[in-house]
Parts: structure tokens; C-alpha cells; sequence
């Protein structure tokens, strides 16, 4: 038991709980001596965490000496359970329950077998074996087609090699409501600038230089620009079209704009500087 389940105190809570979870869901259950329900499920949960072998981690946490823990995660009463996955808070659940309803709160939390194949398939991508890493979410989106994360890999993984029409495919697999995830929102961001890359930034300055009012070469090479993560020059270049005339292509270079800010993640000096560009443009 002693290695699923931990005594945690506020010093040792970041490495036992917030980067544990990073590999296993980390259930923490604060408790106090003094405390009836506690002594119910405390036993509880000790028996689960024997029974999952390491399938999830319990850390238990004295309210009374760790006071800072309980007012940081809003415990007002105990016992107070808090599963952590990936870091983050995922889910929890007040007072003492019986085992079986623990169980299914601890089910709720393990990772499926799609789950299990997208962390190989990641271990393998960080190893820069994208062939392996693409065959194993293959087989994760056949086991869960309703698996944003796992197209989302599939098409950040595409995208980096270049195979743009492969990449779209695999985003358009996407739920609708999946853009709202920062990180989807940016990838989708990416691809709609991925065609850019076949584009020549040079034969388009060129023509800009001929024609300074070749507003589509200018979002042309805006978006080349961008493939190439050269952010600020292609702000430029989207800021003279709306300057020059602001509502050309249904607004394409506010909208392009936009798109970009969602690539840089919606936040940092280059988006704020450029936000307020655009505000003093379009007034």
C-alpha cells in the first residue's frame, strides 16, 4: 500500500501530487484526526489504491497541520477528495461515500485505452519517430473517433511535416465546440496559413513594390510571412491592407489579423502592440 498511498504535506505537494498526476491521476484526500467521516473513507480509499496498482495515486493530506493546502483548494469541510490529472485539478467529491461509489468517481479518472495509445504515440513524437507516433493514434482514433486530443496530435503531427492536406483532414475531425481548447484554437489557426509555405515572400514583395495597392499580394505574402513565424512583418503587411481599404475581401485583413493573434495564442507584447494598431486603424 505504501507505494500508492502517501502521506503529503504542503512542501511536498507540487512534486507528490501536481507533477505525479503528470503520470498517473493523484486522488487527495484531506482528512483531520478529529474527524468521523474521515475514518470511514480513509480505509476506503486505502483498500482502491492497493487494489489499482499504481493505476492512480493517493496522497493523503492533514488538514489541520496543512492549512495553506486546505485554504488554496477551498476545503471547508472534510473528508474533501481532489483528483489532479495532467497537473490540474480534474474532478472531486465531499463527505464519505461507500466503495462502490468511489470506484466509479476512480473509473471516471483512468485514462481509456485511446488515452494509453496517444501517450505512446506522444513518448514516440517527442523521440521524433512521427511514422510510429501517426500508426498509434491511428489506432487510438479507431478505438475513439470522438477523441479531440488525439486528432488534434494527429494533425500537429502532419502539419510539422509538411503534409498540409493530410493535416486539414485530420482537424476536420475535430468536434465543433473543439476551437475553444487554446491549443486546438491555435493549431486551426496554423493550418489556415499552412498553403503559404509554397508561396515565394521575394516574387511577392516584388509585385508589392510594382503595385502598392496589390492588396491580395500583400495577404499573400502576409500569410508566407507567417509559415515562416515571421509574426511582426506580416502584421504589417495585413495593418496596410486594412489601412488601404479596410472592408476589401469581406474584411480578409482584419480577419487574417485575428487569425494570426490566435497563432501566437491570443496573448504576449507582439499581440498587444498589434491590437492596439488595429483598434487605431479601424477608428
Amino acid at each position: 500500500m505504501a507505494a500508492h498511498a502517501i502521506d503529503v504535506s504542503t512542501d511536498s505537494f507540487e512534486r507528490e501530487v501536481i507533477e505525479a498526476s503528470r503520470q498517473a491521476p493523484v486522488l487527495v484526500d484531506f482528512w483531520a484526526p478529529w474527524c468521523g467521516p474521515c475514518r470511514v473513507l480513509k480505509p476506503v480509499l486505502e483498500k482502491l489504491a492497493a487494489e489499482y496498482q499504481g493505476k492512480f495515486r493517493l496522497a493523503k493530506v492533514n488538514s489541520d497541520e496543512n492549512p495553506e493546502l486546505s485554504a488554496q483548494y477551498g476545503v471547508r469541510s472534510i473528508p474533501s477528495v481532489k483528483a489532479f490529472v495532467d497537473g490540474k485539478l480534474a474532478d472531486e467529491f465531499l463527505g464519505a461515500r461507500p466503495e462502490s461509489a468511489v470506484r466509479e468517481f476512480i473509473e471516471g479518472l483512468l485514462p481509456s485505452p485511446a488515452d494509453l495509445l496517444r501517450k505512446d504515440a506522444m513518448d514516440a513524437a517527442a523521440r521524433e519517430d512521427s511514422d510510429r507516433a501517426l500508426t498509434l493514434l491511428a489506432q487510438a482514433a479507431e478505438l475513439d473517433p470522438m477523441n479531440d486530443a488525439v486528432h488534434a496530435d494527429t494533425a500537429e503531427i502532419l502539419l510539422a511535416l509538411g503534409r498540409i492536406a493530410e493535416a486539414k483532414a485530420a482537424a476536420g475531425r475535430l468536434s465543433p465546440l473543439a476551437s475553444q481548447d487554446r491549443r486546438i484554437g491555435t493549431l486551426l489557426a496554423q493550418l489556415q496559413f499552412a498553403d503559404g509555405a509554397n508561396a515565394d515572400p521575394s516574387a511577392l514583395e516584388a509585385r508589392i513594390v510594382g503595385k502598392p495597392n496589390d492588396l491580395e499580394a500583400r495577404l499573400q505574402l502576409a500569410k508566407a510571412l507567417v509559415t515562416q513565424r515571421r509574426y511582426e512583418p506580416a502584421l504589417e503587411q495585413l495593418l496596410e491592407i486594412i489601412r488601404r481599404d479596410r472592408k476589401w475581401n469581406d474584411e480578409a485583413g482584419r480577419k487574417t489579423m485575428l487569425s494570426v493573434f490566435d497563432v501566437l495564442g491570443g496573448q504576449g507584447e507582439l499581440v498587444s502592440k498589434y491590437r492596439r494598431q488595429l483598434a487605431a486603424a479601424l477608428n
